[in-house]
């Protein structure tokens, strides 16, 4: 009896040491064929044995940096990293050794979103992405690093997220963002660099659900859920996707971050420039990397009419891109990709995914990395003036003023007088002006340029769109 009780507590502090003796553990952000950001005091963390030191040896440099782990084994720190480059590993030892490997320095982007950012290169059912198989037959290249978050929507905060870094390949490629891909593919080529792309998207998703509480309290009609019973949609509900898919992943050092989404906040879209702007303060906030750079698609346009038993229903869109236009002007170190000639009338995917991810790319080569000579910024509508019976519109951001691909006239204008109805109008461009007139409205005081929800835009600066504008701003 002496014996088996000798032989029980044997057992028992066997098992104690054991779990005192975990290894290193890391997310899986941190793990083989990963691209960290270059020159960078880039964040690493983790869990180790409980109160034990953690070792851990760059091979780039060589050296060796050492950190506590506290009493629940969790441990955080930086090293400094080189210029682009590779391959390297990293070494952690608390006794135990973890290795990672294939690790290349470059250009790290976080690409978050809707479907549009989910949508993957061999495309939705009945929905292929343009050119797709010929872009994916050609995409091999060890210094493109693709993860994908896997959907995860959760009440309280996720530790970690589920997912593996891979090396772009054709069948690697094939699942993963088109418009992430087209992205990095483009930096890749433009920076010579490795670029690493971590897509963290779902079809459908809200802009509330990439945020949290806090963020939320400015807006009230955004309904928390406090249980599992409050739950009515897994990606839509407001913070589910940030406690998921966003929360285990801040603080990864990083270059900046590429967002498309809008189409699920286009019925509320009263509030989305404010809720928007909260948004990327909030994730500046958290991730305490300052103000990174936030570049966004507009969304296409689409026939957005709805079908009921009480008959057709119709919300423009247009406000929503109206208000994602204003919030490119109220935050900084942000830029919009306007898409109005990519839309498509009777499906909300546009098929052209290589037009938005290298507009995005264009944004970052010109705005985070100093490439000169590009433009990549769209004009944007400044101001009218009414002479007699003749609207004459302005533009700023135009220094080569506007175009429409040789016609100098564009079908898109509407113009209204005081009764606020708004009438097809004559538009032709006069050197750095469009000037807009109808016969319907002899005393014109607004204008609107492609104020629908489905219309393929014709005026342009350079060979980007302008987004649809209005000169009003009368509630409908």
């Amino acid at each position: 009896m002496k014996r088996n009780k000798r032989y029980i507590l044997a057992f028992g502090l066997l098992c104690v040491v054991a779990a005192l003796r975990a290894e290193v553990k890391l997310p899986a952000i941190f793990s083989d064929n990963m691209v960290m950001q270059q020159q960078s005091n880039a964040n690493l963390w983790g869990t180790a044995t409980p109160n034990k030191i953690v070792a851990i040896t760059t091979s780039w440099d060589k050296k060796v940096h050492q950190t506590k782990a506290d009493k629940n084994g969790d441990w955080k720190l930086a090293v400094e990293t080189p210029n682009a480059g590779g391959p390297y590993s990293i070494t952690f030892d608390d006794g135990t050794k973890t290795r990672i490997d294939n690790i290349m320095m470059g250009e790290l982007w976080l690409c978050a979103g809707q479907s549009n950012m989910e949508m993957p290169m061999k495309g939705f059912k009945n929905q292929p992405i343009e050119n797709g198989n010929m872009d994916v037959l050609k995409s091999a290249n060890s210094d493109i690093r693709l993860f994908t978050v896997k959907r995860t929507s959760s009440l309280m905060p996720k530790t970690d997220v589920i997912g593996e870094w891979q090396m772009a390949s054709p069948e690697s490629v094939r699942d993963f963002s088109a418009t992430a891909y087209y992205f990095g593919k483009l930096l890749n080529e433009q920076l010579n660099a490795p670029v690493g792309l971590i897509v963290s998207a779902w079809g459908g998703s809200s802009c509330e659900t990439w945020m949290n509480a806090d963020w939320l309290r400015a807006f009230p009609e955004a309904k928390i859920p406090q249980s599992e019973a409050d739950i009515t949609s897994k990606n839509r509900n407001p913070t589910l996707l940030y406690n998921g898919m966003l929360k285990p992943l801040i603080g990864t050092t990083m270059r900046g971050v590429i967002w498309y989404q809008g189409e699920d906040n286009y019925n509320r879209a009263s509030t989305y420039a404010d809720m928007f702007s909260a948004l990327i303060a909030g994730w500046r906030k958290e991730w305490g990397q300052g103000d990174f750079p936030f570049y966004y698609c507009q969304i296409a346009p689409y026939d957005y009419e709805i079908v009921t038993e009480k008959g057709r229903k119709v919300i423009n869109s247009a406000f929503l891109r109206e208000q994602q236009a204003k919030a490119e002007l109220m935050n900084e170190n942000v830029g919009m990709a306007v898409l109005m000639d990519v839309g498509m009338e009777k499906c909300i995917h546009p098929a052209d995914k290589r037009t938005p991810g290298e507009r995005l790319a264009r944004l970052a080569l010109t705005k985070t990395y100093g490439v000169k000579g590009v433009t990549a910024e769209s004009p944007y509508f400044k101001e009218i003036e009414v002479k007699n019976d003749t609207v004459v519109v302005s533009f700023e951001r135009a220094p080569m003023w506007v175009n429409t691909n040789g016609t100098f006239e564009s079908k898109h204008f509407e113009v209204a007088g005081e009764d606020r109805v708004f009438y097809p109008a004559k538009a032709w461009i006069e050197r750095s002006k469009v000037l807009v007139k109808s016969a319907a409205v002899s005393h014109p005081v607004a204008v609107r340029y492609a104020f629908d929800n489905y219309v393929q835009g014709d005026l342009y600066g350079e060979d980007l769109p302008l987004s649809s504008f209005r000169s009003d701003s009368w509630e409908e």
